[in-house]
């Protein structure tokens, strides 16, 4: 009986929503999610994670703070996943942990750049008693890379089809794109806002997390002059290796552009335009490598299950084939916390975690920094 190769892989993204776990196994081929959990991020904790984004006041407390919150709630969490499922913590080999970033400001113009990210993987493995890998990104950043994103190495290697082209689409506060050709190469790279603004601008509007199923955007209409304003942004041009966050898109730079734009608007109509920003930097970033749209396109993430942003990206995006990792055998929900649980598994191996034609890094380089159980 083949012993089994058990790793947690802890994610939590830009929209720090929640912070959501996955236990795999690795022995057998494909991989087996054994179990899986999520668990909310209180509305403070959110706030305090959305503020150090941006440049302020007393920030070394603030992050001090995180970084043993997170950590703690990783511990949580990781408790939870492992009693829900039955398995002792001793039979984990590593818990791969991506940590909440706080700043993420990518190597630009011959200047290097940098990614941190808080949970401090001390408290986790001293905690738990688990060995933990963390801080994946800085390593690649040595290498001359961006740091990220580093989720297309994993799908690489678990959705590749050497028969058909296909796209991952992630659809979290930053939405990503990865090609994968059937003849290997691989394309990967942040296209702009995902669900990150929509989101700051709901809870500022609605008072509410997000916008539940984009009923508010359906209730508004696409400014196209204000869309056409936001998608002048030199990201958008910007050639790739490329990778963003919310230090770039954020609540004071759509204010910002919104009282330059000459119009007044309703907030609704905000709503669908910033939908309809995310369709179309989308759609703008897929179209430039597979024009003939012979590529299948599989979405996961949390903007998967908003039904007037799938819609909206099956309209602009014609004749093309949508679905959900789902059909790959993997839920939407879970990718990129098995992304990081692979991670922890190749930093285990002495195996490579990064993709250099993704991250721009000069070689492939192992990931992370081991902390022993």
């Amino acid at each position: 009986m083949i012993s089994r190769q058990l790793y947690i892989g802890l994610m939590s993204g830009t929209s720090a929503d929640s912070l959501d776990a996955a236990l795999v196994d690795f022995s057998t081929l494909p991989l087996k999610v054994v179990n899986t959990y999520s668990l909310p991020i209180a509305k403070k904790t959110r706030n305090l994670i959305h503020q150090l984004a941006i440049a302020g006041n007393n920030e070394i407390a603030h992050l001090r703070q995180l970084d043993r919150e997170t950590a703690l709630l990783s511990c949580k969490v990781v408790r939870t996943l492992c009693q829900q499922a039955n398995c002792q913590l001793q039979s984990i080999i590593a818990i791969g942990s991506h940590g909440q970033t706080i700043r993420h400001y990518p190597t630009k113009n011959h200047e290097t750049g940098y990614s941190l990210q808080v949970g401090d993987p001390n408290i986790i493995a001293e905690n738990l008693g688990v060995t933990t890998i963390s801080d994946f990104r800085r390593r690649d950043i040595a290498a001359g890379g961006q740091g990220a994103p580093l989720a297309p190495a994993f799908h690489n290697a678990v959705f590749h089809s050497k028969n058909k082209d296909r796209i991952i689409l992630n659809l979290g506060g930053i939405a990503n794109i990865t090609l994968l050709t059937k003849s290997g190469k691989v394309i990967g790279y942040d296209t702009g806002p995902a669900n990150g603004l929509m989101d700051s601008w709901c809870q500022k509007h609605q008072g509410k997390p997000y916008d539940i199923d984009g009923k508010w955007a359906s209730e508004g209409n696409t400014n196209n002059k204000l869309l056409e304003q936001l998608l002048a942004h030199p990201f958008f041009t910007q050639s790739f290796p490329k990778s963003t966050g919310r230090e770039e898109y954020n609540l004071p730079w759509l204010e910002q552009e919104i009282a330059s734009f000459k119009h007044t608007l309703k907030p609704e109509d905000i709503q669908a335009t910033l939908l309809q920003l995310t369709v179309e930097s989308i759609a703008n970033a897929i179209e430039q490598h597979d024009q003939q749209a012979s590529a299948d396109l599989y979405l996961c993430g949390g903007g998967t299950h908003n039904p007037a942003l799938f819609n909206a990206l099956i309209t602009r995006l014609k004749p093309r084939r949508l679905a959900s990792t789902e059909a790959l055998g993997i839920s939407p929900d879970w990718v990129e916390a098995i992304a990081f649980a692979w991670l922890a598994k190749q930093t285990m191996d002495k195996a490579a975690g990064n993709l250099p034609a993704v991250t721009g890094a000069n070689r492939d380089v192992i990931l992370g920094g081991i902390y022993l159980g």
